[in-house]
């Protein structure tokens, strides 16, 4: 299935790439990658803090847990940790286990004060096979990570999220119509050689599903599975998964 949906235009169609982002490639002892790595890393916590991202996010990972009392939340692609962090400041009561699949970004977690919070845990876990109890989180998060998978892991994430959790919680970049994300991939395309976050970001934009793309996800990942879209052309996208 294209990025753009069952329904996307031949140019939609072109605008898609397979090429990995550093964040996806194996370090194997490649000390050059893993700088790159680290500092994509520190560049989204970094725009996460600048443009209020992680207030904007935890807040609304909070309002679907707002009638729960101590809520346990699951963070998957938690990356720099970030949002865990907001959401266990936030709320005085919140469990919140904090994962990610790259054991470099779980070792800087654990290594962080996430590592010694009496609410946190923090644990390496693939979003696509989640060693979780059936509904043992009120609420699975996953934030700007979603693009990374194809078609099938991301739809197995929407099965497994939605098994583990009462409710997932998806957000990710937006992807706009085909004229305007022409004009978005050509400010970004002069820097992508030299700054590896914008490398990252060019790929991310090109790897990103549009609200099509998402229904068609959650029909294959079960019949079961309801998906609520919010946001859209320029704010990031939400999708609220649930199985009825």
């Amino acid at each position: 299935m294209p990025r753009g949906g069952p329904d996307a235009s031949c140019l939609d169609r072109l605008l898609e790439t397979d090429r990995l982002e550093y964040l996806d490639r194996e370090s194997a002892g490649d000390e050059d990658l893993e700088a790159r790595k680290r500092s994509v890393v520190r560049a989204l916590d970094w725009t996460g803090q600048v443009f209020g991202h992680h207030e904007k996010f935890a807040k609304v990972a909070l309002d679907e847990v707002a009638d729960v009392a101590d809520p346990k939340i699951l963070e998957l692609g938690a990356g720099h940790g970030a949002l865990s962090r907001k959401l266990l400041d936030w709320h005085p009561s919140a469990q919140v286990t904090v994962t990610d699949v790259e054991p470099a970004s779980v070792a800087a977690i654990a290594a962080s004060d996430l590592g010694s919070h009496p609410r946190a845990v923090v644990r390496e876990m693939d979003a696509t096979a989640l060693d979780a109890a059936d509904g043992e989180f009120a609420l699975a998060v996953f934030a700007l990570s979603f693009h990374h998978l194809p078609p099938d892991a991301a739809a197995q994430v929407m099965a497994e999220g939605t098994r583990a959790a009462d409710t997932l919680l998806i957000i990710d970049l937006p992807r706009p119509p085909a004229p305007l994300h022409l004009v978005r991939l050509a400010t970004m395309l002069p820097l992508a050689p030299v700054i590896p976050f914008v490398h990252d970001g060019v790929i991310s934009s090109l790897r990103a599903y549009s609200p099509s793309a998402l229904r068609a996800l959650a029909a294959h990942a079960g019949p079961s599975i309801d998906i609520e879209l919010r946001g859209g052309l320029f704010s990031p996208q939400v999708a609220l998964a649930r199985r009825r």
